[in-house]
């Protein structure tokens, strides 16, 4: 909802980037005890149990957020989503993922995933920019304050309910043609947690993944961006949102189908190259009103760059050689490190946005996202070239 309305959701919850940014961290703070304790548990049981609850909890907690609480309660609330996301949501939806892509699909497998994320997203970006033009006056593109509490409201509502559909839907229909003997481990030891950490791949994945989500969150303010750089009503302002969420589906497809064609972290290496032309052409100063088409060649080559780094993350698990039944483990002890930045990245590119008015505060935030990719990039090489050598021997 923040990435395709954030200027709604400013102005509905009367709060500040600053503070959107704290909630952001509160959800971080909670996810990243959720990721060391429930990695190990998706090593333990079916991940169709633990992701229709999950499911189902954050639909309940929908329901809260459609009510307008108070920004106390915005923290309590993403806590909460921050619990039931990532405890028992994010270890068993990558593991459920790496265990249908079989020996020979992991990136067709995570293309698919990250693919349908997204377009699942745009989807729920388009319904929610119609449901805001339905509430639109004639003949005027603002909205007052009523009418855009209203339509968020609505939009809140819709998805909350959908999201506890599909909740109920995974409980009944995500089965795996594998034996749960082979996925499930009885215990998880000592001894299991130090073989994950000797493996060099999962070092260098803490900072991948670091990279490439400060790359992710940083795509949130591309709806601001128009609204306050290029001057865009806050319905274009949210159709450039929803643009952006229908790019990402199309990069997890193709890219997933390439990767499988020669080596994943060959095609990581490439997505932070582009994250790096993307960010230096924001931060460059030559977007701005009245340069639409380079504006949206900019989104493109930005959103391609993120979006395949964010495909193949986790696509290369079996490149690095870590053990399947260990996955779970080895997600949650990767994740931990890797998923800073729902701690950070919110009040940091709140800072620059507040303090900076206009366009100096994205200057800032976008430079910061040419140097996080500059390091994914360095360390993506490193994994290439270390996996490779462990092919060959």
């Amino acid at each position: 909802m923040a990435r395709v309305f954030r200027a709604t959701v400013l102005d509905v919850y009367h709060i500040t980037n600053t503070q959107l940014g704290y909630c952001f961290s509160i959800y971080g703070l909670v996810a990243l005890c959720s990721y060391l304790v429930g990695g190990p548990l998706a090593d333990r049981f079916e991940p169709r149990k633990l992701m229709s609850i999950a499911l189902l909890l954050t639909a309940a907690g929908g329901i809260l957020y459609a009510n307008q609480p108070s920004f106390s309660t915005l923290i309590i609330l993403y806590g909460f989503w921050g619990f039931t996301t990532i405890f028992l949501f994010w270890a068993p939806m990558i593991k459920a993922t790496r265990v249908w892509g079989g020996e020979t699909s992991q990136g067709k497998a995570f293309g698919f995933l990250d693919g349908g994320r997204g377009l699942v997203g745009a989807l729920f970006g388009l319904l929610g920019v119609y449901i805001f033009s339905l509430f639109v006056p004639s003949g005027n593109v603002e909205l007052n304050t009523f009418q855009q509490r209203d339509a968020f409201t609505l939009v809140v509502y819709i998805s909350s309910g959908l999201v506890a559909l599909v909740g109920i839907l995974v409980f009944f229909f995500l089965k795996s043609n594998i034996s749960e003997e082979k996925i499930i481990t009885e215990k998880i030891t000592k001894k299991n947690i130090i073989e994950v950490l000797k493996l060099p791949s999962v070092w260098l994945l803490m900072i991948i993944i670091l990279c490439a989500y400060v790359g992710y969150k940083i795509t949130d303010i591309f709806s601001l961006y128009a609204s306050e750089v290029m001057l865009y009503s806050e319905v274009d302002a949210a159709k450039t949102g929803t643009f952006l969420l229908f790019i990402r589906p199309v990069v997890g497809v193709i890219i997933g189908f390439l990767a499988d064609k020669s080596r994943p972290s060959f095609y990581l290496i490439l997505g932070f190259l582009l994250s790096i032309v993307g960010a230096v052409l924001f931060a460059s100063g030559v977007l701005g009103k009245g340069t639409t088409p380079l504006f949206f060649i900019t989104i493109i080559i930005t959103a391609i760059g993120v979006y395949a780094a964010r495909v193949l993350y986790f696509a290369v698990m079996r490149e690095g050689k870590i053990p399947l039944a260990l996955t779970g483990t080895a997600v949650g002890i990767i994740s931990f490190i890797g998923y800073t930045p729902d701690i950070f990245a919110g009040p940091m590119m709140g800072y620059f946005l507040d303090n900076y008015k206009g366009f100096e505060g994205h200057q800032y935030v976008f430079i910061l996202l040419a140097v996080f990719s500059f390091v994914g990039f360095l360390a993506s090489t490193l994994f290439y070239f270390i996996s490779k050598r462990k092919t060959s021997n």
